[in-house]
């Protein structure tokens, strides 16, 4: 049995969407109509866009969770954690040495 081939919707469609049925007084239902899409799909582009998912809907409220700001904060968390390691290297060499000195 084949499987069934998905539709690949644009980012800009589903925010479309999504803003289309998050607006007072438009029903999901009006949306599945106007859109041709399952209300299925509306619910789960919704949640998709509350989650902000790597791989949909990049920007909200000028918040970027893009693939770029996801590495520059793995490269950050990374540094900080070199560095907490050197201070600690610091702080047990400064206590070896003030010990020596007595």
């Amino acid at each position: 049995m084949a499987r069934k081939k998905t539709q690949a919707y644009t980012e800009e469609f589903r925010r479309e969407g999504v803003n289309r049925a998050s607006k007072e007084g438009i029903t999901t239902a009006q949306v599945v109509k106007e859109l041709g899409v399952s209300a299925q799909q509306i619910y789960n582009w919704c949640r998709q866009f509350t989650r902000l998912s790597d791989k949909q809907f990049n920007t909200v409220d000028g918040v970027d969770s893009s693939k770029q700001e996801s590495e520059e904060t793995r490269r950050l968390r990374r540094e900080n954690m070199k560095l907490k390691e050197e201070l600690e290297f610091l702080k047990k060499a400064v206590a070896y040495f003030a010990n020596d000195q007595k």
